[in-house]
């Protein structure tokens, strides 16, 4: 049985998701408005799948939504320089995960503005 692997991956966000989320805006207290608003995930699909379902608001079989409102409404493209150095080995799930937490952390501290589930 083949073993899945998982990517992670940023969107650039449009700064208007800073004054017009409350809790993006709650979530990043750190944003001095000089860098820019990210959203960063994982995904088992390619980065770019992942980023137009989120634009179309993708729902499962389920009908259970799986795309972000945030990037539905405010992504505007993928930032690969981000995050294509971390996918050049296989991460499973769990490994995409913690590097999802990672990166967002990482970003935070950097100064950019980064919502993650």
């Amino acid at each position: 049985m083949p073993v899945t692997k998982y990517h992670v991956y940023v969107i650039e966000l449009s700064k208007r998701v800073f004054s017009e989320n409350a809790r993006f805006r709650t979530a990043n207290p750190q944003f001095n408005g000089v860098l820019e608003c990210l959203y960063v995930g994982m995904t088992s699909k390619t980065p770019a799948e992942r980023f137009q379902q989120h634009k179309t608001g993708y729902r499962n079989k389920k009908g259970h939504n799986l795309s972000s409102s945030i990037v539905r409404k405010y992504g505007v493209y993928l930032r690969p320089s981000l995050y294509d150095y971390l996918n050049l080995q296989p991460m499973t799930r769990q490994e995409a995960l913690k590097m999802e937490e990672k990166l967002a952390m990482d970003l935070r501290r950097q100064g950019y503005a980064v919502w993650y589930n």
